[in-house]
């Protein structure tokens, strides 16, 4: 069960890993195709399309399939597809070349997080957030990677084949350790290609979708309202998205432990108050130090909700892991879709504060409904 285990991190922290190379890298590719930073918001929009798109299909892929070939062949199509970013000849086939990649991410995300529900089932015990922990790692380090090849001037190509190899490594080992899930054909039989939530799924749905939508607010906006609201230094305001990074990867790597004490429920609702509490020290008291230790509240708070809703999707009665969690992959990753530009357009109608002040709001429907929460 161990190199299972280690096999499906091992996914996760590839996903992280590339991302935050090629993310870190975007004022490169921004200055290779001469594009403003409307024209780069496209082509990102472009991945978030493809990702939310394909993950209401995954769920019946991986029925037919099974989540160890769908995990494989999506990550090996991603590390496929990255290397490709700065050769192409203009913006419109970079769009068209992210949705693909989009489609490659959001399937990996709901196959890999299948593979993770049948490690987690094998073990008997709650243990999502620990691969949800190595994803951040991955980020983590994959921006740490980023940082280096661009101090040492390496090409963007160069810079990312070396990545891509590095991580087909790791695929190869891999591809012989995750889970044989056996298809079953029959169940397709049961319901249509495309499935949103079901009833039961819904409330934990809406979950994962406020939850998200924070995460993608703090992340995109948090080092523009360090500078412009809590007047922080350009030097000090990366500290806040900084913060929040850290405390998700701790909270990742601890969360099982206290989930295995607390239970759903309440793990839910202790990460809605911290995440309320810290969202309203930045907000309540716009001071650099204050709005960091509030990001750092945040990302805690955060840390371990996508993954219980993920874990509690993958376990529900009378449906297949993959197609419970696809239902609730789709309805949280329309939060990071709309999140960034709904924020955006209050920021410039009202002001960035009254933006997340919104975010807030979410935060206070999540933690109700986590209070609502019955696990079956």
């Amino acid at each position: 069960m161990l190199s299972q285990r280690i096999a499906v991190k091992i996914a996760f922290f590839v996903n992280g890993f590339v991302f935050a190379n090629w993310v870190s890298r975007l004022p490169r590719i921004q200055e290779l195709y001469n594009a403003d930073d409307g024209t780069i918001g496209l082509v990102l929009l472009g991945a978030s399309i493809g990702a939310v798109g394909a993950m209401p299909f995954t769920g019946w892929a991986i029925i037919k399939n099974g989540s160890r070939r769908i995990t494989l062949y999506s990550s090996l199509a991603y590390c496929a597809i990255v290397p490709i970013i700065p050769l192409l000849p203009n913006v419109v086939m970079l769009i068209g070349l992210y949705f693909f990649m989009g489609i490659a991410t959001g399937m990996l995300d709901v196959a890999m997080n299948a593979q993770a529900i049948l490690v987690e089932q094998k073990y008997k015990k709650s243990i999502m957030t620990s691969f949800h922990a190595l994803f951040s790692i991955g980020m983590m380090l994959g921006a740490g990677a980023a940082a280096l090849f661009t101090a040492f001037g390496i090409d963007l190509f160069n810079h990312l084949c070396i990545v891509v190899t590095i991580s087909l490594i790791a695929l190869a080992w891999m591809s012989r350790h995750l889970i044989h899930d056996k298809p079953d054909p029959s169940v397709l039989l049961d319901g249509p290609l495309f499935r949103l939530p079901n009833k039961s799924l819904i409330s934990i749905g809406i979950i994962a979708f406020c939850c998200m939508i924070g995460e993608g607010a703090i992340s995109d906006w948090s080092v523009n309202y360090m500078e412009n609201i809590a007047l922080a230094s350009k030097t000090l305001a990366p500290i806040g998205l900084s913060a929040f990074a850290t405390a998700m990867t701790i909270g990742r790597i601890f969360g099982d432990s206290i989930r295995n004490l607390l239970g759903d429920r309440k793990m839910i609702m202790m990460g809605g108050f911290m995440s309320i509490i810290g969202l309203s020290l930045v907000l309540i008291f716009p001071v650099p130090y204050l709005a960091i230790f509030g990001f750092f509240l945040v990302g805690l708070g955060l840390s371990t909700i996508v993954p219980i809703a993920y874990s509690i999707a993958g376990n529900t009665k009378g449906l297949p892991s993959g197609v419970g969690i696809a239902m609730v992959t789709t309805v949280g990753y329309a939060g990071f879709l709309i999140g960034p530009p709904v924020i955006g357009f209050i920021a410039d109608w009202q002001t960035l504060r009254i933006a997340l002040l919104m975010v807030s709001i979410l935060f206070v429907t999540m933690t109700v409904l986590g209070f609502q929460y019955k696990s079956e």
